[in-house]
């Protein structure tokens, strides 16, 4: 794999780009943001040189699935992240599994992760998240129910909570 695509999908909540390999597999994803910047969350190993593509086939499709209702379309799409890190990894792939409009805590997040006790590793696990939206961690709140942070913004994490049918806090 030499290269990698970008494209962007417009959205209620602006633009989504997305950076996916040639077997459709998403390396990076986050609204507003043009490529080069998104290409800066991907870990160095698995950077690559980026070509433009006005779409990326089922990435996209599933975007757009998406957006039309269907929630859980991008929970099939394949995303590949890298870290050094065990907890990350995991803490990643759970992130998957929390369904749309059941978002959970930043406690109960570190609980489904296997370490109840460790609270800020599993907001850290959220802050490195480069592939939004398809590792929903937009999907977990602080404890109060508010929204918390979210790299593209709390007006997105808030959209993408009300598409989602979730109870939006502050």
């Amino acid at each position: 794999m030499n290269e990698m695509y970008s494209s962007r999908i417009e959205t209620p909540a602006g633009a989504l780009t997305v950076l996916a390999d040639p077997d459709g597999v998403v390396h990076a994803a986050g609204f507003g943001t043009d490529s080069g910047t998104l290409l800066g969350l991907v870990h160095p190993r698995l950077r690559r040189e980026v070509r433009e593509r006005p779409e990326l086939g089922p990435v996209t499709g599933a975007v757009r699935s998406y957006l039309d209702g269907d929630l859980t379309a991008i929970d099939a799409v394949p995303v590949a992240q890298h870290t050094d890190g065990e907890f990350l990894a995991h803490a990643w792939e759970t992130l998957r599994q929390v369904k749309p409009g059941e978002p959970v805590t930043y406690t109960e997040f570190a609980g489904l992760s296997g370490r109840p006790r460790a609270v800020r590793a599993a907001a850290m696990a959220c802050a490195r998240n480069a592939a939004a939206l398809f590792v929903p961690c937009h999907r977990v709140l602080r404890t109060d129910g508010g929204l918390g942070g979210f790299r593209w913004g709390l007006p997105v994490k808030r959209w993408l909570l009300a598409h989602e049918g979730s109870p939006v806090g502050e």
